[in-house]
């Protein structure tokens, strides 16, 4: 394999050059892709404890936000700073980072990291939902400015995408979501989180439960909102916000049905399953998100719902869930997968003429690549952070 200037220039072509490098018993990995998480919540860590029950969760989290920091305060700033270190650390090289301050902008460009970052809005009783994307978008290209004019420290002049994008069907209205689709443009997807809970689920089939009851006691409640009294992406495709590459974060609670109409959308599923776990959502069905065909992904979510960005860690959470699952599978949707979900396809994802040469070098221990599977079981299935390294290209 040769390199030139950050990029793979060939791989397994030709007698290796005179400056060639023994590596040992490594193995290769394109830079791993962490397709979902949220930068600017990482001084909540320790903060959220794990919960039985969504509701819980979000009740604890609203509560310690109100008395948090500013959104550009240094313990904010350092904590975006000190994530996407322990993210470089682990061998991840691409981030999906959703946003409501947009802080992590700038700082992503400082510490040479590739992203798309998602501007997410809410409002479930928007008085001009029109409005609120075109000030999503203005946030948009006074943040981007200000990304350009920061001073870089990797070698490369790094990337950033941005899209405006709704939280959740129980936090943005019908209204709300069909503006951000009809003004999406660019090279990021649109995002949701979507069927993450059971009380979310009730609240799409009933338009009760404890989520009317947040909604209510927030004072945020819409009297004229039609329960939609269907599935979670079908409520979506309802609205006109399923657009091809969509990407639908979590998904614990999705059927066989919505799977189908994710799939034939070209939509990608996001799975975050340590996350799903803490706050109380459930167990995400991975065995189901990769029968169906759908396309997925895989996130870490923040440190407000997790105890590391390790992307190797969620590997590891994954395959104690879906042991009959491929090991190959799950190294393609933390890689290819997740690449070309937030746009970067062309530049992450495999080891190619082309790509990027950020790759990620993992020391196996003696014995392992003895039988065919043994390296991709090894890398799904726990590897210590001191294993992990950049390869210097």
């Amino acid at each position: 394999m040769t390199f030139q200037d950050g990029q793979v220039v060939a791989v397994g072509q030709g007698r290796p050059p005179v400056e060639a490098r023994d590596l040992g018993n490594v193995a290769l990995l394109p830079g791993l892709v962490n397709a979902h998480t949220h930068l600017e919540l990482t001084w909540m860590a320790g903060k959220v404890p794990p919960a039985d029950s969504m509701d819980d969760w979000i009740q604890t989290l609203l509560a310690v936000r109100r008395t948090g920091p500013a959104a550009e305060s240094t313990e904010v700033t350092e904590g975006v700073t000190r994530a996407i270190g322990e993210m470089r650390a682990t061998g991840t090289s691409l981030v999906g980072d959703v946003s409501n301050t947009l802080i992590s902008a700038p700082i992503l460009a400082m510490e040479g990291m590739d992203a798309t970052v998602f501007h997410e809005i809410l409002g479930f009783n928007p008085v001009d939902p029109a409005g609120l994307v075109r000030d999503a978008w203005h946030r948009i290209a006074e943040a981007d400015e200000k990304r350009r004019r920061v001073s870089f420290t990797s070698k490369k002049t790094p990337d950033v995408f941005f899209g405006v994008v709704g939280h959740a069907p129980y936090s943005t209205a019908p209204a709300l979501f069909t503006e951000i689709a009809a003004r999406h443009e660019g090279r990021a997807p649109l995002a949701v989180h979507l069927a993450e809970s059971h009380e979310e689920m009730e609240f799409l089939h009933t338009g009760r439960g404890p989520i009317r009851q947040m909604l209510e006691t927030l004072g945020v409640w819409n009297a004229a909102w039609k329960v939609p009294a269907c599935g979670a992406v079908e409520f979506l495709e309802n609205i006109g916000y399923l657009l091809p590459g969509t990407l639908l974060v979590h998904g614990v609670h999705l059927t066989l049905e919505d799977l189908d109409r994710a799939r034939a959308a070209d939509a990608v599923v996001v799975t975050c399953p340590r996350s799903n776990v803490w706050v109380g959502g459930g167990v995400p069905p991975v065995s189901r998100f990769y029968g169906s065909g759908v396309a997925v992904a895989i996130g870490t979510d923040s440190l407000a719902s997790t105890d590391s960005l390790n992307m190797f860690d969620e590997l590891a959470a994954l395959r104690r869930l879906a042991p009959e699952v491929d090991a190959a599978r799950l190294l393609d949707s933390a890689t290819r997968v997740g690449a070309e979900a937030l746009g970067f396809g062309q530049q992450y994802g495999t080891i190619a003429p082309g790509r990027s040469a950020e790759l990620v070098s993992v020391a196996l221990p003696a014995g392992v690549g003895a039988r065919a599977g043994d390296v991709e079981e090894y890398l799904v299935s726990g590897v210590p952070a001191a294993a992990i390294s950049w390869l210097d290209a």
